[in-house]
């Protein structure tokens, strides 16, 4: 991004007082990804905090490295759940990040990536292209995995109990994922349907601090998705700005956890000789909660051997991450892959695709939602 001379654009008592909750105690570092990959202590919760209250209070002007490690936060707020203070992380950087939107011009690959995530159908061209030549592609301009070919048409279903949020990029990605979720809906005697008109979610927006292109896709999936009670989100990273652009509007639940309270109308064939390890989203973990729900869910496929994986923390996709700071996202997945390697495990499930696409960039193994696993096994 390059700097200009705008002012910040928003009031910054907000921030201060989110800010002074803060007591400085440190107790969030050993929990930071990013303070544990560097060690030091402007790429902690702390440190971070201390730059967003002495901007926001006008004691420190921007400057670029206070920027850069900002940016390098992946909003993972596992600060939060040890926060004896129950400082509001996740506001408080979408706050400060609001702040530096609006003194920076974003460059031209944020731009294009920004203007793609607000047009699903573009965007599913872009990538049903980059399927098809993907073969051709050299190693270098392979940035994400190949996606997966056809799927379900987003369409509309008259007297549909539900509707189905489909996202941006798993659009494209996620075709078997979407056909996985209709079989255990029928299964269970739901109907569903998904709206044509819906659009991204907006996290990626709120994360970039681009306040007015969050509020433009959330009136658009307000639009698409008024008059549905209730809407299931399959991308745990997906599902807050969801709730938050449809409350009053339609409740957004987990589709896991939508299903598991169905769980007594599905039954599953034997999953034996499967050795299937587990990946829990931080996103997964903090908002949806829906790791209970996924685990009784799996402990319904007979004889299904599953492994935990150790939390080595964030796997290093944080939304757009993955793509603007590819050899820090690559050395915070490490250590998931080593851990997935000892296991000896045949395939990885996880519950947010920004995730999964993560690892299948640096894995042979196949790597699914749950949804998908389970439907497979469905009887």
């Amino acid at each position: 991004m390059v700097e200009t001379a705008a002012p910040e654009a928003r009031s910054s008592t907000p921030l201060l007082a989110l800010a002074d909750q803060c007591v400085q105690c440190g107790l969030c570092l050993p929990h930071c990804p990013t303070y544990r990959l560097d060690a030091t202590e402007a790429e902690s919760p702390r440190g971070r905090i201390a730059y967003m209250k002495a901007v926001a209070g006008g004691q420190l002007s921007p400057t670029a490295l206070g920027d850069l490690h900002l940016d390098h936060c992946l909003g993972c707020r596992r600060c939060e759940s040890v926060c004896p203070a129950g400082v509001q992380y996740g506001a408080l950087l979408a706050g400060a990040r609001a702040g530096q939107f609006a003194r920076k011009v974003p460059r031209a690959t944020d731009r294009l990536r920004s203007w793609l995530m607000a047009s699903p159908r573009s965007l599913r061209w872009l990538l049903n292209t980059y399927r098809v030549l993907y073969p051709l592609l050299p190693m270098t301009l392979r940035t994400l995995p190949r996606p997966a070919p056809g799927g379900p048409p987003i369409a509309t279903t008259h007297g549909a109990e539900v509707a189905i949020f489909v996202g941006c990029v798993a659009g494209a990605y996620e075709p078997r994922t979407r056909a996985g979720l209709l079989q255990l809906l029928a299964a269970v005697g739901v109907k569903a349907s998904m709206p044509d008109a819906q659009a991204c979610c907006g996290t990626a927006a709120v994360h970039a601090g681009d306040e007015l292109e969050a509020r433009m896709l959330a009136g658009k999936n307000r639009a698409a998705f008024a008059g549905r009670t209730k809407v299931l989100s399959l991308a745990s990273g997906c599902q807050e700005t969801l709730a938050a652009s449809l409350r009053g509007i339609s409740e957004v639940e987990d589709a896991l956890a939508f299903l598991e309270p169905h769980g007594s109308s599905l039954h599953f064939r034997s999953a034996r000789g499967r050795r299937v390890a587990l990946h829990l989203p931080c996103s997964q973990r903090s908002v949806p909660r829906s790791d209970g729900a996924l685990r009784r869910l799996l402990a319904k496929v007979p004889d299904l051997e599953l492994i935990d994986l150790p939390d080595t923390g964030c796997c290093g996709a944080a939304g757009l991450h993955m793509l603007k700071e590819p050899e820090r996202a690559a050395a915070l997945r490490a250590p998931l892959l080593q851990s997935l390697a000892k296991s000896g495990a045949q395939e990885l499930l996880s519950a947010n695709i920004g995730c999964r696409l993560h690892l299948a960039n640096a894995s042979s193994l196949p790597i699914r939602h749950p949804i998908e696993f389970l439907a497979e096994h469905l009887v």
